[in-house]
């Protein structure tokens, strides 16, 4: 059952984001990537050694620099806390780089991750504040990006056969939410944000990369303590979507690949006793506890935190994320055929 309803959903994503350019351009092959290049926000983000702890995997706001040394010095951590989902997410899981405990070379797996998420990210800070002083915007992480991560990147990989990954959005339609009056015109809101979006997937695309991944709002409205209902995040995903097939259309010799994680996500919650979840609505409180993994009972989390759709009140497990990503890289392998 679980397989089926997954396949079906993994259609909708597939009908919903299917390339629309010219059947002359590149086609893209994720059996050929060599790299996953990603943004984003704690969705996203992965630790790094070098990396603001519990936010990013290199840097912050106060020191966006680093050199090529630091760079390919650093190295991917996987433990409880290294994300914030209490495990892998989905860029780990895609990739299978930085998936098991301890410390991973991104230049040793064969697809490299190189992640530059930061938790915490809004798309800018013009309609929504920063977080913290120390966070990231995502026209911060293309900034950092274009001016030391693309430089240093060159040395050992190839632009054309690198996938550039942007999930955001999460923290923009929240905190929307709560800084507006609730009669406010969202929709108005939300093309400003994906208009500032679209003008970083440019840039990128100036630099010679030619492969993007887009992937639109989870189910929000069904967590713990949503901030947004349904059709917020529809109105949201519609013009997101709209834009993506924009600038594929302008973009001719590129791949804009547009993943409905969304509706992946909700049916992965409609059947969520087929994937072993039990919990669908609330989150163990205990999921911070150094000993959780070990001794669910003693919080009252049953089998623990794999039974789980939400970490906590605004991320999903690990699980969740593994579940998911399976959905996602069978969906990047059927993609250019």
């Amino acid at each position: 059952m679980r397989f089926k309803t997954l396949a079906c959903a993994a259609l909708a994503a597939t009908t919903f984001a299917a390339p629309t350019s010219e059947p002359k351009k590149a086609k893209f092959s994720w059996n050929k990537t060599k790299s996953l290049i990603a943004f984003g926000d704690s969705y996203t983000f992965v630790q790094g050694l070098l990396g603001h702890p519990n936010y990013t995997y290199i840097g912050d706001n106060f020191s966006l620099s680093f050199t090529p040394q630091q760079l390919f010095s650093n190295r991917i951590v996987q433990n409880q806390t290294s994300t914030a989902s209490g495990g892998p997410v989905w860029t780990e899981f895609i990739t299978n780089c930085g998936v098991k405990p301890g410390h991973t070379d991104p230049r040793k797996c064969e697809k490299q991750l190189w992640d530059f998420a930061y938790a915490g990210s809004n798309t800018d800070e013009v309609l929504t504040p920063l977080h913290w002083n120390h966070t990231v915007s995502l026209e911060k992480q293309i900034e950092q990006f274009e001016k030391y991560g693309d430089v240093a990147l060159q040395k050992i990989l190839k632009r054309k056969e690198a996938l550039v990954a942007l999930w955001i959005g999460i923290n923009d339609i929240n905190d929307l939410a709560k800084l507006r009056d609730k009669n406010a015109s969202f929709a108005s809101l939300y093309e400003q944000v994906v208009t500032s979006q679209e003008r970083l997937w440019e840039r990128v695309y100036k630099l010679g990369y030619r492969n993007l991944l887009l992937l639109n709002l989870p189910p929000l409205d069904r967590g713990p303590s949503p901030s947004v209902n349904k059709t917020l995040v529809s109105t949201y995903n519609g013009i997101l979507a709209s834009h993506a097939t924009a600038f594929q259309k302008n973009h001719t010799d590129a791949t804009v690949l547009q993943f409905d994680v969304n509706t992946v996500l909700n049916q992965v919650f409609d059947d969520a006793a087929d994937h072993g979840f039990t919990n669908t609505t609330n989150f163990c409180p205990g999921y911070n506890q150094p000993d959780i993994l070990t001794n669910p009972e003693k919080y009252g989390c049953g089998k623990g935190l794999d039974t789980y759709l939400w970490y906590n009140s605004g991320h999903l497990t690990s699980r969740v994320h593994e579940v998911f990503s399976k959905v996602l890289a069978r969906w990047l392998g059927e993609q250019g055929r």
